[in-house]
């Protein structure tokens, strides 16, 4: 069985979203009771991971990702597109737009300080769709 739902959030540049409740809701509404979920970003400019979602870590990883691969004019994105968001093209590939978790007894399994994040990589405020598909019987 699959069961597809989408949800919509609005973000602004370096800014995480806790997905964590979402997509639980999701899973429990498909009636899956093991298998797996996928939460996918549409979009190449914002990435999808599991972390300890707490106000440190919220302020850390938009941080450490801006010191590895800061904004710049000199990408090559930028020379071909001029927009001044190469390097969130780049934050976001490096993270990947997807993430796959486990579901058992109809429930995610994530550790207790385990979270599904959203992370806006983009210069400018978007509207972002994130495809959640349960996969399962």
């Amino acid at each position: 069985m699959v069961y597809q739902e989408q949800i919509t959030i609005s973000t602004k540049n370096g800014e995480m979203h806790d997905l964590t409740d979402k997509v639980n809701q999701i899973v429990k509404k498909s009636g899956i009771q093991a298998g797996i979920v996928n939460v996918f970003n549409i979009g190449s400019t914002a990435a999808i991971g599991a972390i300890e979602f707490e106000p440190g870590l919220q302020q850390d990883l938009p941080q450490i990702l801006n010191k590895l691969i800061p904004p710049s004019r000199d990408y090559g994105h930028e020379q071909t597109w001029h927009d001044g968001n190469g390097h969130s093209h780049l934050q976001a590939t490096w993270l990947g737009p997807s993430l796959t978790i486990p579901v058992q007894n109809g429930r995610l399994i994530l550790g207790t300080w385990q979270q599904i994040f959203h992370l806006e990589c983009d210069i400018k405020p978007r509207q972002r769709q994130i495809m959640v598909t349960v996969y399962g019987k």
